[in-house]
């Protein structure tokens, strides 16, 4: 099952929860070091542990690049690996959510994503895929340094936790700037919603770890929750500041064009619909503090509609992933977006 269209805690603010551990295989060069041959061989040997308990192969050599990007867009995989020309396979687990991508920067990345505000859940499904591989191979570890990483970032617990938020509010106020900053002076990053290098689409932002040495794998994710809690408050009491009278009608006015706009366009590119996701998405949070408050007058957006649905539409209406839903058959920009518009309305309409 994927993991988004699910419920899950704090999901107003939080989207998903993710773990990722970076590990290599003693005995096997690091990086480019390491031949295509014992890339295959080192696949090889992992391979069989891991489909012995559950998990299916994707080998990326296989896909085309329409199959390898839909991977990307569900945040399963990097851009680096969905493009990388050398043998590299995907090892998956659907029904824990777990993701282990094989010679990529390291020889092992892997990755529990879990929905909504749930860094727990997210820590011990990576850990116990962790397991499964420690107890078959000898993994790189250093009593000084900690797990040995192809990059010297990583060194230590070779761990990154993230979180992916929804920052409507927090954006519009013109906070993210001075939040981004105070996060840094701590050692947390705030990047756009596909990590490093990428920017923001539809107020989303993943807020993750930045260091990995000295500290162990429990503190990081203790310090990444209360500071995301800390995130979260804000971003509601923000919100809550939009359901006053002085701003309420033009944020209301916004999310209900918003939405009227999905329900009939013909057409709808992919950063077209994410502009009116995000104010259709903050229309149903605020919808929910006004009720909460007393307050009668709502954005006109159906109740019925759910952050799942939602959630399941940010995945669903990106390039890649529209295409294989739609057939596989590569389409241009334009029968894209007509058939992202039909789908997104048929999707609405349930």
């Amino acid at each position: 099952m994927a993991w988004y269209g699910k419920k899950s805690v704090d999901n107003d603010v939080v989207l998903s929860s993710r773990v990722r551990l970076a590990r290599n295989v003693e005995g096997y060069p690091f990086g480019r070091h390491l031949t295509d041959d014992r890339v295959r061989e080192l696949i090889g040997k992992i391979g069989a542990v891991l489909t012995s308990n559950g998990y299916e192969a994707v080998d990326f050599t296989g896909l085309d690049m329409i199959g390898a990007t839909a991977y990307v867009e569900e945040h399963i995989v990097s851009p680096e690996f969905a493009g990388a020309k050398g043998p590299h396979t995907l090892f998956k687990n659907d029904k824990k959510s777990v993701y282990i991508m094989t010679c990529e920067e390291d020889h092992l990345r892997i990755q529990c994503i879990t929905p909504g505000f749930s860094l727990d859940e997210a820590y011990a499904g990576a850990v116990e895929a962790e397991s499964i591989l420690d107890s078959s191979f000898n993994l790189a570890f250093d009593e000084r340094l900690g797990y040995l990483t192809h990059c010297p970032t990583n060194l230590g617990t070779g761990m990154r936790a993230s979180v992916m938020v929804f920052l409507p509010a927090i954006t519009k106020f013109g906070k993210l700037s001075s939040i981004t900053r105070q996060l840094s002076k701590i050692g947390l990053t705030v990047r756009g919603s596909y990590g490093e290098g990428s920017g923001s689409t539809g107020c989303l932002y993943q807020i993750s770890n930045q260091f990995t040495l000295g500290v162990s794998e429990e503190e990081s994710i203790e310090k990444l929750k209360n500071i995301v809690a800390s995130v979260v408050d804000q971003e509601r009491k923000l919100r809550d500041a939009m359901t006053k009278d002085d701003v309420w009608n033009s944020v209301a006015d916004a999310s209900a064009r918003a939405y009227g706009t999905l329900m009939y366009a013909r057409m709808l590119s992919f950063s077209e619909f994410m502009k009116l996701w995000c104010d259709v998405r903050l229309g149903i949070a605020l919808d929910n503090v006004r009720k909460m408050n007393g307050q009668q007058d709502g954005t006109g957006i159906p109740s019925s509609l759910s952050y799942e649905t939602l959630d399941t539409l940010f995945i669903e209406s990106q390039p890649a992933v529209l295409t294989l839903l739609s057939g596989g058959t590569p389409m241009s920009p334009a029968e894209r977006d007509v058939r992202r518009a039909d789908a997104i309305k048929r999707r609405l309409a349930v």
